[in-house]
């Protein structure tokens, strides 16, 4: 059932990303055309191709963030784990994590 909801975030991520690359797109062809000089045009052109790469991070970066989302909310056997566990400090404070004493 998790993945069905991580599909479902990234499908809505993908849409975001469309919605914004056509954004992107029509303002550049609008700064195209209302542009005087060459160099106008091609400032227009790279603000557009900055707009549609970013919006592209931003869709790796929504499904990195649901992938988290899910890891965090999956523990053994479908169960909730509850908050997230440092794997650097996994005793949560009560021990020193290379030497194992407590503090």
């Amino acid at each position: 059932m998790q993945t069905a909801k991580v599909k479902a975030k990234d499908m809505a991520s993908e849409a975001k990303e469309k919605a914004k690359e056509a954004t992107a797109k029509m303002q550049g062809k609008t700064g195209e055309a209302t542009a005087a000089t060459h160099g106008e045009k091609e400032m227009a052109k790279e603000a557009a191709r900055a707009k549609k790469d970013q919006a592209s991070a931003d869709k790796h970066q929504e499904k990195a963030e649901h992938r988290v989302d899910a890891a965090a909310t999956t523990g053994r056997h479908g169960a909730g784990a509850g908050a997230a566990v440092d794997r650097a400090y996994p005793s949560a404070g009560t021990t020193y994590p290379a030497s194992g004493k407590y503090i």
